[in-house]
Protein backbone atom coordinates (compact mmCIF):
# COMPACT_ATOMS: atom_id res chain seq x y z
CA UNK A 1 0.00 0.00 0.00
CA UNK A 2 2.68 2.28 0.80
CA UNK A 3 4.55 2.12 -2.58
CA UNK A 4 1.01 2.07 -4.18
CA UNK A 5 0.64 5.31 -2.79
CA UNK A 6 3.97 6.71 -3.66
CA UNK A 7 2.84 6.06 -7.03
CA UNK A 8 -0.05 8.18 -7.02
CA UNK A 9 2.05 11.12 -5.66
CA UNK A 10 4.15 10.74 -8.77
CA UNK A 11 1.88 10.35 -11.21
CA UNK A 12 -0.02 13.44 -9.55
CA UNK A 13 2.95 15.27 -9.55
CA UNK A 14 3.71 14.04 -13.04
CA UNK A 15 0.68 15.12 -14.92
CA UNK A 16 -0.47 18.25 -13.22
CA UNK A 17 3.05 19.91 -13.30
CA UNK A 18 4.12 18.28 -16.77
CA UNK A 19 0.74 18.79 -18.44
CA UNK A 20 -1.68 20.81 -16.79
CA UNK A 21 0.82 23.52 -15.11
CA UNK A 22 3.03 23.53 -18.13
CA UNK A 23 -0.15 23.88 -20.62
CA UNK A 24 -1.54 27.09 -18.30
CA UNK A 25 1.85 28.88 -18.48
CA UNK A 26 2.54 28.10 -22.39
CA UNK A 27 -0.55 29.08 -23.62
CA UNK A 28 -2.55 31.23 -20.93
CA UNK A 29 0.35 33.45 -19.30
CA UNK A 30 3.41 33.31 -22.05
CA UNK A 31 6.28 34.51 -19.93
CA UNK A 32 9.15 36.09 -21.50
CA UNK A 33 12.31 35.46 -20.08
CA UNK A 34 13.62 39.14 -21.70
CA UNK A 35 11.02 40.71 -20.36
CA UNK A 36 12.07 43.23 -17.45
CA UNK A 37 10.80 41.69 -13.64
CA UNK A 38 10.62 43.65 -10.53
CA UNK A 39 13.23 42.61 -9.27
CA UNK A 40 15.46 43.99 -11.62
CA UNK A 41 13.56 47.64 -12.21
CA UNK A 42 12.99 48.10 -8.56
CA UNK A 43 16.40 46.23 -7.14
CA UNK A 44 16.72 47.80 -3.56
CA UNK A 45 18.70 44.59 -1.91
CA UNK A 46 16.06 44.53 0.57
CA UNK A 47 12.87 43.42 -1.03
CA UNK A 48 13.28 43.63 -4.58
CA UNK A 49 16.47 41.36 -5.71
CA UNK A 50 16.98 39.55 -8.57
CA UNK A 51 17.60 35.97 -7.30
CA UNK A 52 18.34 32.35 -9.48
CA UNK A 53 15.73 30.17 -9.51
CA UNK A 54 17.77 27.66 -8.07
CA UNK A 55 18.22 29.49 -4.95
CA UNK A 56 14.71 30.99 -5.04
CA UNK A 57 13.41 27.56 -5.42
CA UNK A 58 14.72 26.24 -1.82
CA UNK A 59 13.65 29.61 -0.76
CA UNK A 60 10.38 29.03 -2.10
CA UNK A 61 9.26 25.76 -0.88
CA UNK A 62 11.02 26.30 2.74
CA UNK A 63 9.03 29.50 2.75
CA UNK A 64 5.52 27.91 2.30
CA UNK A 65 6.26 24.90 3.56
CA UNK A 66 5.61 24.82 7.52
CA UNK A 67 3.72 22.65 10.14
CA UNK A 68 0.58 22.55 7.86
CA UNK A 69 1.96 20.22 5.25
CA UNK A 70 2.59 17.77 8.55
CA UNK A 71 0.36 18.24 10.75
CA UNK A 72 -2.62 18.72 8.82
CA UNK A 73 -2.57 15.38 7.52
CA UNK A 74 -2.01 13.38 10.44
CA UNK A 75 -4.83 14.70 12.05
CA UNK A 76 -7.00 14.43 9.01
CA UNK A 77 -5.75 10.64 9.08
CA UNK A 78 -8.61 10.27 11.58
CA UNK A 79 -11.40 10.44 8.83
CA UNK A 80 -9.71 7.69 7.08
CA UNK A 81 -5.98 7.80 4.86
CA UNK A 82 -8.20 7.86 1.69
CA UNK A 83 -9.73 11.53 2.01
CA UNK A 84 -7.02 12.79 3.62
CA UNK A 85 -4.45 11.29 0.23
CA UNK A 86 -7.35 12.40 -2.65
CA UNK A 87 -7.34 16.30 -1.02
CA UNK A 88 -3.54 15.77 -0.81
CA UNK A 89 -3.57 14.97 -4.60
CA UNK A 90 -6.29 16.39 -6.09
CA UNK A 91 -6.14 19.75 -4.34
CA UNK A 92 -2.84 20.51 -5.56
CA UNK A 93 -3.58 19.47 -8.73
CA UNK A 94 -6.53 21.81 -9.50
CA UNK A 95 -6.14 24.41 -6.55
CA UNK A 96 -2.44 24.83 -4.84
CA UNK A 97 -0.11 25.34 -7.68
CA UNK A 98 -2.78 27.25 -9.57
CA UNK A 99 -2.60 29.60 -6.51
CA UNK A 100 1.13 29.65 -5.59
CA UNK A 101 1.89 30.22 -9.30
CA UNK A 102 -0.57 33.08 -10.37
CA UNK A 103 0.03 34.51 -7.38
CA UNK A 104 3.65 35.37 -8.79
CA UNK A 105 2.85 36.25 -12.05
CA UNK A 106 0.19 38.68 -11.27
CA UNK A 107 2.38 40.60 -9.15
CA UNK A 108 5.55 40.22 -11.43
CA UNK A 109 3.27 41.28 -13.85
CA UNK A 110 2.20 44.62 -12.23
CA UNK A 111 5.24 45.85 -10.90
CA UNK A 112 5.54 44.19 -7.73
CA UNK A 113 2.72 45.35 -6.07
CA UNK A 114 1.40 43.57 -2.95
CA UNK A 115 -2.32 42.02 -3.07
CA UNK A 116 -3.37 44.96 -0.98
CA UNK A 117 -2.50 47.12 -3.43
CA UNK A 118 -3.92 45.06 -6.43
CA UNK A 119 -7.19 44.63 -4.24
CA UNK A 120 -7.21 48.74 -4.52
CA UNK A 121 -7.13 48.36 -8.41
CA UNK A 122 -8.80 45.70 -8.93
CA UNK A 123 -11.73 45.80 -6.64
CA UNK A 124 -12.55 48.37 -5.04
CA UNK A 125 -10.77 50.82 -2.40
CA UNK A 126 -12.23 49.77 1.03
CA UNK A 127 -11.86 45.97 -0.86
CA UNK A 128 -7.71 46.91 0.29
CA UNK A 129 -8.33 47.85 4.29
CA UNK A 130 -10.76 45.44 4.91
CA UNK A 131 -8.10 42.80 2.83
CA UNK A 132 -5.33 44.19 5.03
CA UNK A 133 -7.78 43.76 8.20
CA UNK A 134 -8.23 39.97 7.20
CA UNK A 135 -4.31 39.10 6.17
CA UNK A 136 -2.95 40.64 9.99
CA UNK A 137 -5.97 38.67 11.82
CA UNK A 138 -5.03 35.53 9.42
CA UNK A 139 -1.20 35.71 10.11
CA UNK A 140 -1.99 36.56 13.96
CA UNK A 141 -3.38 33.09 14.10
CA UNK A 142 -0.76 31.72 12.13
CA UNK A 143 2.17 32.82 14.30
CA UNK A 144 -0.69 31.45 17.82
CA UNK A 145 -1.13 27.96 15.96
CA UNK A 146 2.64 27.78 14.82
CA UNK A 147 4.10 30.01 17.93
CA UNK A 148 2.38 27.31 20.22
CA UNK A 149 3.98 24.40 18.90
CA UNK A 150 7.15 25.98 18.29
CA UNK A 151 7.59 27.86 21.73
CA UNK A 152 5.79 24.67 23.77
CA UNK A 153 6.71 21.80 22.38
CA UNK A 154 9.76 21.60 20.26
CA UNK A 155 12.34 24.26 21.41
CA UNK A 156 12.39 23.25 25.32
CA UNK A 157 13.12 19.69 24.12
CA UNK A 158 17.07 19.42 25.23
CA UNK A 159 17.78 17.61 21.75
CA UNK A 160 16.17 20.55 19.54
CA UNK A 161 17.70 24.45 20.62
CA UNK A 162 21.73 23.76 19.39
CA UNK A 163 20.39 22.10 15.93
CA UNK A 164 18.27 25.34 15.30
CA UNK A 165 21.04 27.84 16.36
CA UNK A 166 23.12 25.76 14.30
CA UNK A 167 20.74 26.35 11.41
CA UNK A 168 20.43 29.92 11.44
CA UNK A 169 24.37 30.64 12.34
CA UNK A 170 24.67 28.37 8.49
CA UNK A 171 21.77 30.70 7.07
CA UNK A 172 23.76 33.73 7.71
CA UNK A 173 26.76 32.62 6.88
CA UNK A 174 25.14 31.40 3.77
CA UNK A 175 23.62 34.76 2.78
CA UNK A 176 27.45 36.24 3.33
CA UNK A 177 29.06 33.86 0.57
CA UNK A 178 26.41 34.19 -1.61
CA UNK A 179 25.80 37.83 -1.62
CA UNK A 180 29.28 39.45 -0.36
CA UNK A 181 32.01 37.23 -1.19
CA UNK A 182 30.30 36.31 -4.30
CA UNK A 183 31.46 32.33 -3.84
CA UNK A 184 29.75 29.27 -5.68
CA UNK A 185 26.47 28.69 -4.87
CA UNK A 186 27.56 24.72 -5.38
CA UNK A 187 30.63 25.35 -2.54
CA UNK A 188 28.25 27.54 -0.12
CA UNK A 189 25.40 24.69 -0.18
CA UNK A 190 27.67 22.26 0.48
CA UNK A 191 29.71 23.90 3.40
CA UNK A 192 26.59 25.27 5.15
CA UNK A 193 24.60 22.55 5.02
CA UNK A 194 27.17 19.73 6.28
CA UNK A 195 28.15 22.18 9.20
CA UNK A 196 24.21 22.55 9.76
CA UNK A 197 23.78 18.62 9.89
CA UNK A 198 26.79 18.01 12.07
CA UNK A 199 24.64 20.37 14.89
CA UNK A 200 21.72 19.00 14.27
CA UNK A 201 23.74 15.71 14.95
CA UNK A 202 25.85 17.24 18.04
CA UNK A 203 23.14 18.68 20.05
CA UNK A 204 21.43 15.29 20.57
CA UNK A 205 24.43 14.83 22.45
CA UNK A 206 24.59 14.39 25.90
CA UNK A 207 27.27 16.90 26.31
CA UNK A 208 25.14 19.60 24.53
CA UNK A 209 21.43 18.34 25.17
CA UNK A 210 22.62 17.96 29.30
CA UNK A 211 22.56 22.09 28.99
CA UNK A 212 19.07 22.52 27.59
CA UNK A 213 17.74 19.62 30.06
CA UNK A 214 19.61 21.28 33.01
CA UNK A 215 18.28 25.00 31.67
CA UNK A 216 14.51 23.68 31.45
CA UNK A 217 14.90 22.26 35.46
CA UNK A 218 16.13 25.46 36.36
CA UNK A 219 12.90 27.09 34.51
CA UNK A 220 10.31 24.97 36.29
CA UNK A 221 7.25 24.17 33.97
CA UNK A 222 6.27 27.58 34.22
CA UNK A 223 9.52 28.99 33.60
CA UNK A 224 9.32 26.78 30.15
CA UNK A 225 6.30 27.92 29.33
CA UNK A 226 6.87 31.57 28.90
CA UNK A 227 10.70 31.28 27.93
CA UNK A 228 10.65 29.29 24.93
CA UNK A 229 7.96 31.78 23.15
CA UNK A 230 10.21 34.69 24.00
CA UNK A 231 12.99 32.55 22.47
CA UNK A 232 10.78 32.06 19.70
CA UNK A 233 9.86 35.64 19.24
CA UNK A 234 13.43 36.87 19.22
CA UNK A 235 14.21 34.96 16.79
CA UNK A 236 10.85 35.89 14.68
CA UNK A 237 12.14 39.71 15.21
CA UNK A 238 15.67 39.45 13.73
CA UNK A 239 14.63 37.56 10.74
CA UNK A 240 11.70 40.32 10.05
CA UNK A 241 13.11 43.41 10.46
CA UNK A 242 17.25 42.07 8.79
CA UNK A 243 17.25 42.96 4.87
CA UNK A 244 15.98 39.50 3.42
CA UNK A 245 19.02 38.27 1.50
CA UNK A 246 20.68 38.47 5.19
CA UNK A 247 18.56 36.44 6.67
CA UNK A 248 14.87 34.75 5.43
CA UNK A 249 16.43 33.81 1.94
CA UNK A 250 19.88 32.45 2.69
CA UNK A 251 18.23 30.55 6.10
CA UNK A 252 15.85 29.17 3.93
CA UNK A 253 17.39 27.92 1.31
CA UNK A 254 19.95 26.15 3.81
CA UNK A 255 16.32 24.60 5.88
CA UNK A 256 15.31 23.81 2.43
CA UNK A 257 18.33 21.00 1.84
CA UNK A 258 17.59 19.80 5.42
CA UNK A 259 14.32 19.58 4.53
CA UNK A 260 14.05 17.70 1.51
CA UNK A 261 17.52 15.30 2.28
CA UNK A 262 15.22 14.13 5.25
CA UNK A 263 11.85 13.63 2.63
CA UNK A 264 14.49 11.64 0.25
CA UNK A 265 15.59 9.36 3.40
CA UNK A 266 12.11 8.58 4.51
CA UNK A 267 10.93 7.91 0.53
CA UNK A 268 13.97 5.80 0.42
CA UNK A 269 13.43 4.21 3.65
CA UNK A 270 9.84 3.87 2.69
CA UNK A 271 10.92 1.72 -0.28
CA UNK A 272 13.34 -0.53 1.22
CA UNK A 273 11.04 -1.42 4.15
CA UNK A 274 7.86 -0.76 2.27
CA UNK A 275 5.10 -1.45 5.49
CA UNK A 276 1.70 -2.02 5.36
CA UNK A 277 -1.14 0.09 6.32
CA UNK A 278 -2.05 -3.09 8.83
CA UNK A 279 -5.78 -1.91 9.82
CA UNK A 280 -5.64 1.38 9.55
CA UNK A 281 -9.14 2.29 7.52
CA UNK A 282 -9.52 3.90 4.62
CA UNK A 283 -12.99 5.90 5.69
CA UNK A 284 -13.76 6.02 9.20
CA UNK A 285 -16.76 8.14 8.53
CA UNK A 286 -18.24 11.18 7.81
CA UNK A 287 -17.74 13.38 11.61
CA UNK A 288 -14.96 12.81 13.92
CA UNK A 289 -15.71 13.79 17.28
CA UNK A 290 -14.00 16.64 18.66
CA UNK A 291 -12.77 18.09 15.29
CA UNK A 292 -16.27 17.93 12.68
CA UNK A 293 -17.81 16.86 9.57
CA UNK A 294 -15.24 16.21 7.07
CA UNK A 295 -16.80 18.62 4.94
CA UNK A 296 -15.69 21.34 5.33
CA UNK A 297 -13.47 20.69 8.49
CA UNK A 298 -10.89 17.99 6.44
CA UNK A 299 -10.57 21.10 3.77
CA UNK A 300 -9.17 23.40 6.22
CA UNK A 301 -7.85 20.79 8.73
CA UNK A 302 -4.53 19.85 6.10
CA UNK A 303 -4.45 23.51 5.71
CA UNK A 304 -1.33 23.26 3.44
CA UNK A 305 -0.31 20.50 1.24
CA UNK A 306 -2.87 20.98 -0.71
CA UNK A 307 -3.78 24.34 -0.60
CA UNK A 308 -2.67 27.52 1.40
CA UNK A 309 -2.97 31.10 1.72
CA UNK A 310 0.41 31.42 3.17
CA UNK A 311 1.45 30.46 -0.11
CA UNK A 312 0.09 33.71 -1.64
CA UNK A 313 1.40 35.90 0.66
CA UNK A 314 5.01 34.46 0.19
CA UNK A 315 4.59 34.63 -3.47
CA UNK A 316 3.31 38.12 -3.93
CA UNK A 317 5.04 40.30 -1.41
CA UNK A 318 8.33 37.90 -1.36
CA UNK A 319 8.77 35.74 -4.75
CA UNK A 320 7.54 38.09 -6.80
CA UNK A 321 10.24 40.65 -5.91
CA UNK A 322 12.60 38.15 -6.47
CA UNK A 323 12.12 36.59 -9.81
CA UNK A 324 14.95 37.34 -12.13
CA UNK A 325 13.00 36.18 -15.48
CA UNK A 326 9.58 35.12 -15.97
CA UNK A 327 9.91 32.28 -16.90
CA UNK A 328 11.00 30.97 -13.63
CA UNK A 329 7.75 31.46 -11.84
CA UNK A 330 6.81 28.18 -13.27
CA UNK A 331 9.29 25.91 -11.47
CA UNK A 332 9.93 28.38 -8.32
CA UNK A 333 5.78 28.81 -7.79
CA UNK A 334 4.39 25.53 -9.25
CA UNK A 335 7.19 23.22 -8.45
CA UNK A 336 7.30 24.21 -4.74
CA UNK A 337 4.06 23.21 -4.55
CA UNK A 338 4.53 20.36 -6.01
CA UNK A 339 7.60 19.26 -3.71
CA UNK A 340 4.90 20.17 -0.60
CA UNK A 341 2.67 17.95 -1.86
CA UNK A 342 4.77 15.24 -1.36
CA UNK A 343 6.11 16.18 2.00
CA UNK A 344 2.55 16.39 2.83
CA UNK A 345 2.00 12.35 1.36
CA UNK A 346 4.69 11.83 3.40
CA UNK A 347 3.36 12.85 6.78
CA UNK A 348 0.34 11.19 5.64
CA UNK A 349 2.48 7.78 5.39
CA UNK A 350 3.89 8.33 8.96
CA UNK A 351 0.67 8.03 10.40
CA UNK A 352 -0.65 5.49 8.88
CA UNK A 353 2.33 3.17 7.38
CA UNK A 354 4.99 3.79 10.09
CA UNK A 355 2.19 3.32 12.87
CA UNK A 356 1.42 -0.24 11.61
CA UNK A 357 -2.22 0.37 12.28
CA UNK A 358 -4.91 2.20 13.97
CA UNK A 359 -4.93 1.77 17.19
CA UNK A 360 -0.90 2.16 17.25
CA UNK A 361 -2.32 5.42 15.66
CA UNK A 362 -4.65 6.33 17.79
CA UNK A 363 -1.93 5.81 21.01
CA UNK A 364 0.44 7.84 19.26
CA UNK A 365 -1.51 10.70 18.50
CA UNK A 366 -2.82 10.89 22.04
CA UNK A 367 1.01 11.60 22.43
CA UNK A 368 0.82 14.32 20.42
CA UNK A 369 0.12 15.15 16.87
CA UNK A 370 3.50 16.74 15.50
CA UNK A 371 5.58 12.98 17.99
CA UNK A 372 3.72 10.79 14.70
CA UNK A 373 5.93 12.68 12.55
CA UNK A 374 8.96 12.44 14.41
CA UNK A 375 8.65 8.84 15.33
CA UNK A 376 7.80 7.93 11.81
CA UNK A 377 10.33 9.47 10.37
CA UNK A 378 12.65 8.17 12.39
CA UNK A 379 11.11 4.33 11.98
CA UNK A 380 11.79 5.47 8.25
CA UNK A 381 15.47 6.45 8.39
CA UNK A 382 16.47 3.64 10.86
CA UNK A 383 16.13 1.80 7.83
CA UNK A 384 18.86 2.92 5.35
CA UNK A 385 20.75 2.64 8.75
CA UNK A 386 19.93 6.20 10.95
CA UNK A 387 20.01 5.62 14.31
CA UNK A 388 16.52 5.82 15.97
CA UNK A 389 18.30 8.59 18.78
CA UNK A 390 19.28 10.66 16.37
CA UNK A 391 16.42 10.09 13.77
CA UNK A 392 13.87 11.08 16.29
CA UNK A 393 15.94 14.23 17.41
CA UNK A 394 16.34 14.77 13.74
CA UNK A 395 12.37 14.66 13.06
CA UNK A 396 12.43 16.93 16.04
CA UNK A 397 14.20 19.44 14.70
CA UNK A 398 12.87 18.75 10.89
CA UNK A 399 9.42 20.10 12.72
CA UNK A 400 10.75 23.33 14.32
CA UNK A 401 12.52 24.28 11.20
CA UNK A 402 9.35 23.92 9.10
CA UNK A 403 7.30 26.20 11.66
CA UNK A 404 10.06 28.41 12.66
CA UNK A 405 11.80 29.15 9.18
CA UNK A 406 8.16 30.49 8.38
CA UNK A 407 7.16 32.59 11.13
CA UNK A 408 10.07 35.26 10.96
CA UNK A 409 7.96 35.68 6.89
CA UNK A 410 4.73 36.18 8.91
CA UNK A 411 6.06 38.69 11.53
CA UNK A 412 7.24 40.30 8.32
CA UNK A 413 4.11 40.32 6.35
CA UNK A 414 2.18 41.71 10.04
CA UNK A 415 4.59 44.36 10.05
CA UNK A 416 3.88 45.83 6.11
CA UNK A 417 0.19 44.85 6.60
CA UNK A 418 0.10 47.25 9.71
CA UNK A 419 2.12 49.75 8.55
CA UNK A 420 -0.46 50.20 4.91
CA UNK A 421 -3.16 49.78 7.10
CA UNK A 422 -2.52 52.39 9.88
CA UNK A 423 0.84 53.92 8.55
CA UNK A 424 -0.65 57.20 8.19
CA UNK A 425 -2.94 57.52 11.27
CA UNK A 426 -0.32 56.08 13.67
CA UNK A 427 3.00 56.87 12.20
CA UNK A 428 5.13 55.18 14.23
CA UNK A 429 3.81 51.61 12.98
CA UNK A 430 5.78 52.55 9.55
CA UNK A 431 9.04 52.13 11.84
CA UNK A 432 9.98 48.35 10.97
CA UNK A 433 11.04 47.80 14.21
CA UNK A 434 7.73 48.95 15.94
CA UNK A 435 5.67 47.03 13.64
CA UNK A 436 7.47 43.72 14.52
CA UNK A 437 7.48 44.27 17.97
CA UNK A 438 3.23 45.10 18.13
CA UNK A 439 3.22 41.95 16.31
CA UNK A 440 5.11 39.92 18.38
CA UNK A 441 3.12 40.94 21.63
CA UNK A 442 -0.07 40.16 20.31
CA UNK A 443 1.94 36.62 18.98
CA UNK A 444 3.06 36.16 22.77
CA UNK A 445 -0.54 36.67 24.02
CA UNK A 446 -2.20 34.26 21.89
CA UNK A 447 0.32 32.01 22.30
CA UNK A 448 -0.42 31.81 25.77
CA UNK A 449 -3.90 32.16 26.65
CA UNK A 450 -5.32 29.89 23.00
CA UNK A 451 -6.69 26.50 22.98
CA UNK A 452 -4.30 25.15 20.17
CA UNK A 453 -6.54 22.87 18.15
CA UNK A 454 -9.26 25.86 18.22
CA UNK A 455 -6.70 27.63 17.27
CA UNK A 456 -5.44 25.38 14.48
CA UNK A 457 -9.02 25.18 12.91
CA UNK A 458 -9.53 28.94 12.62
CA UNK A 459 -5.95 29.22 11.55
CA UNK A 460 -6.95 26.73 8.65
CA UNK A 461 -9.99 28.70 7.77
CA UNK A 462 -8.38 32.12 7.79
CA UNK A 463 -5.85 30.08 5.40
CA UNK A 464 -7.53 28.43 3.04
CA UNK A 465 -10.30 31.91 3.01
CA UNK A 466 -6.58 34.04 2.12
CA UNK A 467 -6.66 31.29 -0.69
CA UNK A 468 -9.85 32.21 -2.01
CA UNK A 469 -9.16 36.03 -1.83
CA UNK A 470 -6.11 35.40 -3.98
CA UNK A 471 -7.44 33.68 -6.38
CA UNK A 472 -10.80 36.58 -6.73
CA UNK A 473 -7.83 39.02 -7.30
CA UNK A 474 -5.98 36.90 -9.50
CA UNK A 475 -9.19 36.04 -11.50
CA UNK A 476 -9.75 39.60 -12.15
CA UNK A 477 -6.44 40.13 -13.07
CA UNK A 478 -6.88 37.38 -16.00
CA UNK A 479 -10.37 39.24 -17.05
CA UNK A 480 -8.37 42.48 -17.43
CA UNK A 481 -6.31 41.31 -19.45
CA UNK A 482 -8.82 39.06 -21.23
CA UNK A 483 -6.96 35.92 -20.69
CA UNK A 484 -8.87 32.89 -20.10
CA UNK A 485 -10.01 32.20 -15.97
CA UNK A 486 -11.77 29.75 -15.25
CA UNK A 487 -9.05 27.65 -13.98
CA UNK A 488 -8.74 30.21 -11.03
CA UNK A 489 -12.47 31.23 -10.90
CA UNK A 490 -13.80 27.92 -10.38
CA UNK A 491 -10.97 26.95 -7.36
CA UNK A 492 -12.00 29.98 -5.41
CA UNK A 493 -15.88 29.48 -5.66
CA UNK A 494 -15.01 26.22 -3.84
CA UNK A 495 -12.53 27.47 -1.38
CA UNK A 496 -14.98 30.36 -0.77
CA UNK A 497 -17.49 28.65 0.51
CA UNK A 498 -15.65 26.02 2.35
CA UNK A 499 -14.16 28.35 4.16
CA UNK A 500 -17.19 30.31 4.78
CA UNK A 501 -18.95 27.26 6.46
CA UNK A 502 -15.38 26.32 8.50
CA UNK A 503 -14.96 29.73 9.91
CA UNK A 504 -18.64 29.26 10.76
CA UNK A 505 -18.53 26.67 12.30
CA UNK A 506 -15.28 26.55 14.58
CA UNK A 507 -16.45 29.94 15.87
CA UNK A 508 -19.51 28.76 17.35
CA UNK A 509 -17.82 25.92 19.32
CA UNK A 510 -15.05 28.87 20.52
CA UNK A 511 -17.97 30.49 21.85
CA UNK A 512 -19.89 27.66 23.17
CA UNK A 513 -16.71 26.51 25.01
CA UNK A 514 -16.55 29.71 26.65
CA UNK A 515 -19.97 30.13 27.44
CA UNK A 516 -19.36 26.84 28.98
CA UNK A 517 -16.44 27.95 31.11
CA UNK A 518 -13.73 26.36 28.99
CA UNK A 519 -10.75 28.18 28.55
CA UNK A 520 -13.07 31.38 28.47
CA UNK A 521 -10.23 33.92 27.30
CA UNK A 522 -8.54 32.06 24.70
CA UNK A 523 -12.41 30.91 23.27
CA UNK A 524 -13.45 34.30 22.97
CA UNK A 525 -10.52 35.77 21.44
CA UNK A 526 -10.90 32.67 19.13
CA UNK A 527 -14.42 33.54 18.35
CA UNK A 528 -14.07 37.18 17.83
CA UNK A 529 -11.29 36.62 15.10
CA UNK A 530 -13.55 33.85 13.23
CA UNK A 531 -16.75 36.41 13.54
CA UNK A 532 -14.37 39.41 12.42
CA UNK A 533 -12.87 37.22 9.48
CA UNK A 534 -16.11 35.72 8.02
CA UNK A 535 -17.56 39.82 7.87
CA UNK A 536 -14.29 40.80 5.76
CA UNK A 537 -14.42 37.67 3.53
CA UNK A 538 -18.15 38.58 3.25
CA UNK A 539 -17.66 42.00 2.30
CA UNK A 540 -14.64 40.97 0.05
CA UNK A 541 -16.62 38.22 -1.40
CA UNK A 542 -19.41 41.07 -2.79
CA UNK A 543 -17.17 43.61 -3.54
CA UNK A 544 -15.24 41.20 -6.08
CA UNK A 545 -18.21 39.94 -7.38
CA UNK A 546 -19.28 43.53 -8.56
CA UNK A 547 -15.22 43.54 -9.81
CA UNK A 548 -16.01 40.64 -11.85
CA UNK A 549 -19.22 42.05 -13.13
CA UNK A 550 -17.38 44.73 -14.17
CA UNK A 551 -14.64 43.14 -16.48
CA UNK A 552 -16.84 41.52 -18.45
CA UNK A 553 -17.59 44.74 -20.60
CA UNK A 554 -14.41 46.34 -19.55
CA UNK A 555 -11.67 46.62 -22.32
CA UNK A 556 -8.25 44.78 -21.80
CA UNK A 557 -5.91 46.57 -19.33
CA UNK A 558 -2.48 45.94 -20.61
CA UNK A 559 -0.03 44.38 -17.85
CA UNK A 560 3.15 45.83 -17.08
CA UNK A 561 6.07 45.42 -19.76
Amino acid sequence: MTILVLILAAAGLAVGYGLYARTIDKNIIQPDPKKATPAKMYMDGVDFTPASKNVLFGYQFKSIAALGPIGGPIVAAQWGWLPALLWIILGTFFIGWVQDYASIVVPMRSEGDTFGALSYKLISPRARSILLVFIYLYLLLIMGAFGKVIGQIFLPKPVVPFGILSVILMGLLAGQMTYKWKQDIILTTVITVVVAFFGIWLGQTSAISGIFDGLNNALGANGQKYFWPIIFAIICYLGAVLPIWRWAQPTNYVSFWIIALGMLGGVIGMIVWHPSFGDFPAFTGWTVPGLGPLWPILFVTIACGAISGWHSLVSSSGTARQIERETDALPVGGGAMWMEMVLATISLLTATAAMGGWEAYKEAFAGGKFGVFASGLAAFLNHIGIPTAFGTAYGLVFLTIMGLTICYLVVRFMRVASAEFLGDAIPALKNVHVGAIVALVLSLIVIWTGVWQTIWVLFGGANQMMASLALLIITIWLMSQKKPAAWTFWPFVFMYVTTIVALGYKGVHAFQAAFAGTNVTGNIIAGVIAVVLIVCAGILGYDGVQALSRQRGAAPVKDTP
